[in-house]
């Protein structure tokens, strides 16, 4: 696996980067990259992932894996109080995020655990097993 987790959506040549792109963005609209901030490590055997994600609990979180894209996506919604009128309500968010990981990496090949407000993912890689002469039988 190469190093397929590391990426950036920024356009060649951008000299404002994201500037204009937040600008623009409405501001009750989550930016999952600055809400799910993210570390990778790459090890001898796979990738440490680190993604904070504060506020959520354990059962709001849900990763899956498609077509070698590891999606992690996480939904908190609070319970609508009847005499309360919001001005302003941020809380109650849903994010996602996708980060590809080849297509040799399987489910079983992913661990992950959630723990103090971060989601830990370890990545295994796949074994490289050397091509060993294979004998033909003629006919």
């Amino acid at each position: 696996m190469k190093n397929y987790l590391m990426g950036s959506n920024r356009r060649n040549n951008d000299i404002f980067g994201d500037m204009f792109d937040d600008f623009f963005k409405p501001f009750y609209l989550a930016d999952s990259k600055r809400e799910m901030k993210t570390d990778v490590k790459e090890t001898e055997n796979g990738y440490e992932v680190s993604i904070d994600m504060p506020g959520y609990d354990k059962k709001d979180i849900n990763l899956s894996l498609k077509d070698g894209y590891l999606t992690v996506k996480a939904e908190k919604t609070e319970k609508e109080e009847d005499n309360k009128k919001y001005v302003l309500r941020e809380r109650s968010v849903s994010c996602a995020r996708s980060y590809y990981l080849g297509e040799e990496v399987s489910e079983e090949d992913i661990k992950a655990k959630y723990q103090d407000g971060t989601l830990y993912i370890d990545i295994k890689k796949k074994e490289e097993k050397p091509a060993l002469p294979k004998n033909i039988q003629i006919d």
